[in-house]
Parts: structure tokens; sequence; C-alpha cells
């Protein structure tokens, strides 16, 4: 191949490979061109220059290949964490019971209500000091009905799933269940919201609950799914809690949480404590966070409004789709270091997102770790937009910092673009990676 012919097949190249980074491009464009002047003015275009432009060429194909193969790599990592054919099961889709062999009890007051075996369990009525206690083998699955029932206690859950092998609480009626004074616990477990559950739990249905709190609504120490039916929770403290994970499919959540609206936190286990939104519409209003999770926040689709003083908090949290909504006083999107088995990480592969903060020290979209955006539209509005520790990667999608489209990822820590490691594909900005730190 001939100089001039190697000249434009490496440009050619360059111009697929930088086309979205102007500044690199033009210098590549520049020192091609010196070199080539500088070898065609050589007398007869003597055999050591083409040598040394030859030499050159080949390291600039080999610097663009790597460049490519890293790229390749973050297109790669693009995809989901968690798949939602995974997270949920046929019967957690269903939105009615199966009530062909139910069990119907009407509540009464003062009068606790026992299930120690698997089915379908019915219940309506009005009354006061009533729970609910499941107390089932481990391989039993219970479904509870709310047709219109409503309950208020003073100070213990509604609802005590102690032990079962899952347990789906199904809406088929507006219910209403409440505590309206201080918890006590049961021996040494701090039973401290209207649904307390050991076990799996399920929430569905095609009617309203409601659910008032003097601390938590919903708490569930194993999975939390919600799949359908409107719930309408207030609570002291956090709206929903889960140990390992909370899962929303489908369902209309209004949540108003003294600290935390959506909380799964997991000591024990590093690889627990996410948070999986795969659609539905959720409106949440925080003292705190409106969604905490110690590893992943996930969204696949959806609506979510939130007025909180931050607003999502996790180490990694990817938006794939769906239109969100932040309107916080401290950090809108925080990826901090809470958990060993993710690197903190901000991606955006789709989906609408907007934040908006509050003036002094607040962050837009703050990273301990690393910022990728491959799709999507991004709109940031404050002193501070974006943050980050690490890397940024720009591949796609649309930024817009304080009404003005941008083409890189600003930086309030570097003061800027930052060189290669910012902006549009830098080096190294790759996927935070499962793997740790």
């Amino acid at each position: 191949m001939q100089i001039r012919e190697t000249d434009q097949f490496v440009r050619r190249i360059c111009i697929v490979i930088f086309w979205q980074n102007k500044e690199i491009l033009m210098e590549i464009q520049f020192s091609f061109k010196l070199l080539r002047l500088r070898c065609t003015r050589t007398k007869g275009g003597d055999f050591p220059m083409k040598r040394v432009y030859r030499i050159v060429l080949s390291t600039i194909m080999a610097l663009m290949l790597m460049i490519l193969t890293i790229s390749l790599g973050a297109a790669e990592s693009a995809s989901p964490i968690f798949n939602a054919d995974e997270l949920f099961t046929d019967r957690d889709l269903e939105q009615t019971a199966d009530l062909s062999d139910a069990v119907y009890f009407t509540v009464a007051d003062g009068q606790d209500i026992h299930i120690s075996s698997a089915g379908v369990y019915v219940l309506s009525g009005q009354a006061s000091g009533v729970t609910v206690y499941v107390e089932a083998g481990k391989d039993d699955k219970v479904q509870l009905v709310l047709d219109g029932v409503s309950v208020t206690n003073e100070n213990f859950p509604v609802i005590y799933v102690k032990s079962a092998d899952k347990v789906f609480i199904t809406t088929s009626g507006d219910s209403t269940l409440s505590v309206t004074g201080s918890f006590v616990s049961d021996g040494n477990t701090n039973t401290d919201g209207v649904i307390f559950s050991k076990a799996d739990l399920t929430l569905n249905g095609t009617a309203e609950l409601t659910i008032s709190s003097t601390e938590n609504g919903i708490v569930g120490k194993d999975d939390l799914k919600i799949t359908g039916g409107t719930y309408i929770i207030t609570a002291a403290s956090k709206a929903i809690e889960a140990n390992d994970s909370i899962r929303i499919a489908d369902g209309v959540l209004y949540l108003t949480a003294g600290t935390d609206g959506l909380h799964a936190e997991n000591d024990e286990d590093a690889s627990k404590g996410y948070i999986y939104i795969g659609g539905g519409s959720l409106t949440i209003t925080a003292g705190d966070d409106a969604i905490h999770a110690t590893t992943v926040v996930q969204t696949d689709g959806g609506t979510i409004a939130i007025t909180a003083a931050e607003g999502i908090e996790a180490t990694y949290i990817q938006f794939n789709a769906g239109t969100i909504s932040i309107q916080a006083s401290d950090d809108g999107v925080n990826a901090a270091y809470k958990s060993s088995a993710y690197t903190p990480t901000v991606e955006i592969n789709g989906g609408e997102i907007t934040v908006s903060m509050g003036s002094g020290d607040t962050d837009g979209i703050d990273s301990n770790g690393n910022i990728i955006v491959n799709g999507g539209t991004v709109s940031v509005t404050g002193n501070s937009t974006f943050d980050y520790d690490g890397t940024a990667q720009y591949n796609g999608g649309t930024i817009l910092v304080n009404g003005q489209q941008v083409s890189s990822i600003p930086n309030q820590m570097m003061g800027g673009r930052g060189g290669f490691g910012g902006g549009n594909g830098g080096f190294g900005g790759g996927r935070g990676g499962r793997g740790g730190w």
C-alpha cells in the first residue's frame, strides 16, 4: 500500500472512531498533514523517511484498535444487570386469586386471626386491635385477599408473617390498615411495620390499599415484590423496606416517608439489598432518600416522580428506560461505596431523567466512581450538575446542563472536562464492574 493510500485509509478509520470528538480528530488530521509533508519534501522521498511514516501509521492504527476495543466493551456492558423474566413468577403477576377453595374471615375487634397452612384466605370487615398471623410451613404458599378490610391497631402489625415459603397479599376491594401508637417488639423481633413479613412477600391486586404508620409501612425481611394494585402509604420512617430486594413490575404507588421511600439493605450479603423498577407509577415524597439500596437501583420502565432530600442512592445505579423526575435539596442521584460487590457507577442507557437540585453543596448526578452515558436524555439543573471521582464516558444520548445541550460530561470536582478520563469515550471509563473495587 502506497503512502497516499495508507494515509487515506487511516484517516477514514479516524473519522469513524473519533467522529464524536472533533478536537481529537482535528489534531490527528493535522499531525498527518505535517508528517506527510515532511515525507514528500525529503529528497526523492528517501526510504528512511517512508519507513518512519509507516511505523508512525502502524502505531496510530494499533492505538485506534485499542480504543475501538474499549468502545465495543463499553457498549457490550450496557446490558441490564437484572432480567425481569427472572425476577417475577407467573403467580406474582396474576392480579386476582383463585377463590374456589378460599377460606373467608370477617375481622372483629380484639380477635386475632391465625393461619398455619397453605391456601387462600379472604379478609373483610372493619375492626381494631386485630393481627393476622401467618405461621405456616417452610414450603407453604399463603395468599391473603384484602376484600374491603379496615383494621386499626395501636402498637402491633396488622399482618405479621412469622413463617411461610411465600405470602401473597392481593387487593380485591379498597382496604385500609394502620398503626397509630408506638410499636412493640415480638421478643427479639423488632416488629415495626403495619405489614411485617419474615418470608418472601408479593403485593398485587386490582384495588387500593391505604397504609398509615407511626414507623414503617411495609417491612419484608426477604424479597418484596409489587406487581399491581394501588398503594397509598404514609409512614413516619420508611414507606417500604426490605432486606434482600424490592422488585416493582407494575402498580401505582404514592409514598410519603419521614426517612426513605423505598429502602433495600442487607448487611450480611454484599450482593443483595437491591431495587428493581420495571414499570408502574411512583410518586415519592421523602425526608431523606426517595430510593435507597445497598447494591443496585435499576429502572427498566415506569414513571417516577421524586421530591426528597436525596433522590436515588445506591452503589450501582442503572437507568435503562422510564421517565424519572427528581427534585432534591441534596444530591439528585448518588452512587456511593455501600457494597463491595460493585464499583460506584451511574450508568444511563435510556429513559428520560430530569434532576433539579437546591442551592448549596449539592450535586445533580454524583458518583464516587464512574459515570457512563450511552443513551437516553439527561437534563440536570443546578450549580453542580455532575460530580465524579473516577472516569466518565459519553457514548450516546442527550445531556442538558442548565437547559443547554453539551458534548461532554462536566465534572465539578475535577474542574472541567478532565482530559481523556472525562468527556466523550474517555479511556478507562468502562462499566464499574460487578467484581468489586
